[in-house]
């Protein structure tokens, strides 16, 4: 079997500092869980199949997270430490020889980048590990890294356990390793439980390798930022505002143009076209792809949505799972709610909310109209203050219009409702019959005029003089 590199994530623990009923890799982050930015990471540098996320607190929830990566998982009923949550992985591992990688599913900024170059230092090292360090001018909490006169790694001291000279160290374990498979497996059976805790921990496989004549060698990482745990809320927003600015920077290079990026929200898997515009205070989250020369109104929240060429969306619209094609303008104030298909060249306009619905090519709906479970045709207009009502209190109900017709102001189309090619349906009328191709439809009441009426009702309230 050829050497191959294998990746553990440890995400079985609760984090109790979060506060929270929710496992602390669970907790989103620019856009994702954290501990699906560790995943996404590891995936890039290892096959999915050799990635093993270890789970415990609220494992059903992690794995279900997880499920469309195409990672496997080992469980760690009882959260006894680094090393017991790796040994729970020896089985699924053991006999794939090469190099292993220990990530945390609560440190999601480390980028796939530092990991290969952790893996390729590891590769053209004699040691038996290689860990990543970092230099902090403020190291409280950490484990100082003490070295050897060679430069390797002699041990891993944590934070109470330190004398004075030892916590005035400012080079931090990340706790990010490279290992050899084979010294691995070999040598983590000798894990001893801590006699004050009761846990196993990885850091003393450091001194474990050496007693047998391997060396530990570190790889210090410039960039800490990279290596920021989260324990607690304001972790979590600073990692947050982190992975926003990442990603801003990277649209923003790859010709997107993002103005006050500070002030506008990108999840990590959103795709965004060259020459398009986002205005300040927008939201662009999950999976959104939006194209080429589009511009994103000032207050705009699109999500999971995919968006063609040429999009306007105007200021203060809302785009949820839904497709726009090309050349579409939405907006502004408008509601695209859930699972709708705005056809190219189409227009919605100011306050107009739809769901579930298909607008055909070029045709408009400019203002105050609510369009549910309704598919329209081509070249349409459908008037202000037009509604489908698509609900009879029990089953949700279609309605259909031909293309090219013209619904007037105010017109209420009582669904299930069909209304045929080319057809007019008159302003302020309720529609509640199917309506043939080229025919008029009025459904309204007819006007009657009665002259002086308001001088005699004001006559007959006008109060009787006593007499």
């Amino acid at each position: 079997m050829s050497p191959k590199i294998s990746v553990v994530i440890l995400a079985a623990g609760l984090g109790t500092r979060m506060r929270s009923n929710k496992a602390k890799v669970l907790h989103h982050a620019g856009g994702l869980t954290l501990v699906e930015h560790v995943v996404r990471a590891a995936c890039r540098i290892a096959d999915p199949v050799d990635v093993v996320t270890v789970v415990g607190h609220q494992a059903d929830q992690v794995r279900s997270t997880l499920v469309g990566y195409g990672v496997r998982f080992a469980v760690q009923t009882a959260q006894n430490g680094t090393g017991h949550a790796v040994m729970m992985c020896r089985e699924l591992l053991a006999a794939t020889p090469g190099w292993v990688v220990i990530l945390y599913g609560d440190c999601p900024l480390l980028q796939a980048e530092t990991i290969a170059r952790l893996i390729e230092r590891q590769k053209q090292s004699s040691a038996a590990a290689t860990v990543i360090t970092t230099v902090l001018a403020d190291a409280t909490g950490y484990g100082r890294i003490l070295r050897d006169e060679s430069g390797n790694v002699r041990a891993i001291v944590e934070q109470k356990a330190a004398t004075p000279e030892q916590l005035a160290i400012r080079e931090i374990n990340s706790g990010i390793y490279c290992f050899r498979a084979e010294l691995l497996w070999e040598h983590i059976a000798e894990l001893q439980p801590n006699p004050a805790s009761g846990e196993w921990y990885l850091t003393d496989l450091v001194e474990i390798l050496r007693s047998h004549g391997h060396a530990v060698a570190p790889m210090v990482l410039e960039d800490s930022s990279e290596l920021l745990g989260i324990n607690t809320r304001v972790d979590l927003a600073e990692v947050d505002r982190i992975f926003r600015d990442r990603k801003a920077r990277e649209l923003m290079l790859s010709g997107v143009t993002i103005e006050r990026p500070e002030t506008v929200a990108i999840d990590a898997a959103v795709e965004i076209g060259m020459d398009t515009v986002i205005e300040p205070n927008c939201r662009i989250l999950g999976r959104t792809r939006i194209g080429r020369d589009c511009r994103i109104g000032a207050g705009s929240i699109i999500r999971d949505s995919v968006l063609g060429d040429g999009v306007l969306v105007d200021a203060y619209t809302l785009v949820g799972a839904s497709t726009v094609e090309s050349d579409v303008h939405l907006g502004p104030f408008s509601r695209l709610r859930q699972d709708n298909h705005i056809e190219r060249g189409a227009h919605v306009g100011n306050f107009v909310e739809l769901k579930k619905t298909r607008l055909g090519a070029k045709s408009k709906s400019m203002h105050l109209a609510y369009l549910g479970d309704a598919t329209i045709g081509p070249g349409c207009n459908i008037g202000a203050g037009t509604i489908t009502c698509n609900y009879d209190g029990t089953a949700k109900h279609a309605t259909r219009i031909g293309p090219g017709s013209f619904v007037g102001s105010n017109a209420t189309l009582v669904a299930p409702l069909e209304i045929g090619e080319g057809s007019y349906i008159a302003a302020g009328s309720v529609i509640t019959d199917p309506v043939p191709e080229d025919a008029l439809a009025l459904g309204r009441a007819r006007q009657t005029v009665k002259p002086g009426w308001p001088s005699k009702r004001k006559a007959a309230a006008k109060p009787k003089q006593p007499a």
